[in-house]
């Protein structure tokens, strides 16, 4: 099995409870996971791991956030190749232009994107929360 790690940002909570959910659908499956907020862990831990979940809400004008999340990711960056990456987090307006720009910027890092970015509108609901848990669950299941 793959080593899988999820890191996070959350403003509001939004995405926070989008990783919880991810989190119990990836354990579900059968595989371990361990989880940290962006302020929690630095670029050298995250290399070991061979698969990696990102979790950030839009800000602003459709950007990551600005002040931790985009310090550390760009950091990070240029050690996601080969590496299998999902992406995730929540929005308030727009139309996901931040995911497709943040869906770009991982291509062109040479790693392998999870299928298309989770989003979701504002505080996730029980049915989102189950889109999530579901959406953990193939990432787990693709990197066993």
């Amino acid at each position: 099995m793959k080593k899988i790690v999820l890191v996070y940002w959350s403003g509001s909570g939004n995405t926070e409870i989008m990783a919880q959910a991810i989190q119990r659908g990836i354990e579900s499956a059968g595989q371990s996971v361990d989880v940290f907020r962006v302020d929690s862990v630095d670029a050298g831990q995250i290399k070991k791991y061979d698969a990696i979940l990102f979790g950030c809400p839009a800000m602003g004008a459709e950007v990551l956030e600005e002040s931790e999340f985009e310090p550390f990711f760009t950091g990070i960056e240029g050690d996601l190749k080969e590496k299998q990456i999902g992406l995730f987090g929540s929005y308030g307006w727009g139309d996901g232009e931040w995911m497709r720009d943040w869906e770009k910027r991982v291509v062109m890092a040479g790693a392998h994107l999870f299928e298309e970015g989770l989003m979701v509108n504002e505080k996730p609901e029980a049915a989102q929360e189950q889109i999530c848990e579901t959406y953990g669950g193939r990432f787990a299941k693709s990197n066993q």
